[in-house]
């Protein structure tokens, strides 16, 4: 991959939201809409890459602020409004009751069709989150879900989940004590891939800006990769260069240098 010298290379923005954009309280600064704002008016696309579900996207980013997404760490792909890929993860139903049959404390949630289904109170862990409380799983067994999340983080419980799970799906920790499953398929990379496609794009024509886990891949295939001050270690050793923190606007203040806006 050629490497990005000045700015007239860049046609993409893509950052991940929580703990990177957004701020610790989820608000986005006045300085950052600006400065994305005078980005998509000179031409240039901005996108955001995001393990939250669609619905939680735009209860605070309405689709105006962006052109393109990434939800579910890459299960689902929407250029503006319209889906472009949906990746799902079979039988979640049957999936959840053979992790249960395991150990029967797991808190799990299940998002299918943009709705979660848990049996706990998701609000302990997403205040103000809406969901449908289910003990039973089963109307689930042969449906589709964007991912499964599981109370879990130590490498044991790891290893039970992975026993559980079939080889074409994958584990992904996060940082917030939780375990999600996805098909092997859905990563903010091959999102990222099906945006570029779409726009007729080459990914080193792409700046991508993250801060956990799962950003790693979508920094490492960007034409620049940008990590915040607040990112894990892995994360910042992937990355190209580091900007400030989120609570900083790092991600706007870099591209106000970038560009020179």
């Amino acid at each position: 991959m050629r490497i990005i010298m000045n700015h007239t290379d860049i046609k993409m923005i893509v950052t991940d939201l929580d703990g990177t954009l957004l701020k610790d309280d989820k608000s986005i600064s006045t300085y950052t809409e600006t400065v994305i704002k005078r980005l998509r008016n000179s031409g240039i696309l901005f996108a955001v890459a995001t393990a939250r579900p669609i619905r939680a996207v735009k209860a605070f980013l309405p689709w105006i602020s962006y052109d393109a997404a990434v939800f579910h760490n890459g299960a689902v792909v929407m250029d503006h409004e319209v889906l472009v890929k949906n990746l799902g993860v079979k039988n979640p139903g049957k999936i959840v009751n053979s992790i249960l049959g395991n150990n029967s404390s797991y808190k799990i949630a299940v998002e299918s069709n943009d709705v979660m289904y848990s049996n706990f109170n998701a609000e302990e862990i997403w205040p103000g989150i809406d969901y449908i409380k289910t003990s039973d799983f089963k109307e689930l067994e042969h449906s589709y879900a964007e991912k499964i999340i599981v109370g879990a983080y130590s490498s044991e419980e790891m290893n039970q989940l992975r026993k559980c799970i079939s080889d074409d799906l994958y584990l992904l920790p996060s940082e917030n004590r939780i375990i999600t499953i996805h098909n092997i398929q859905s990563t903010k990379m091959n999102g990222i891939k099906t945006l570029a496609e779409r726009y007729d794009i080459s990914p080193s024509q792409i700046v991508a800006f993250g801060d956990d886990y799962n950003d790693i891949d979508m920094l490492r295939l960007c034409g620049i990769g940008v990590a915040v001050e607040n990112a894990l270690p892995e994360v910042k050793e992937a990355a190209k260069e580091i900007t400030e923190s989120n609570e900083q606007d790092g991600v706007a203040k870099w591209l106000n240098r970038f560009f020179g806006i």
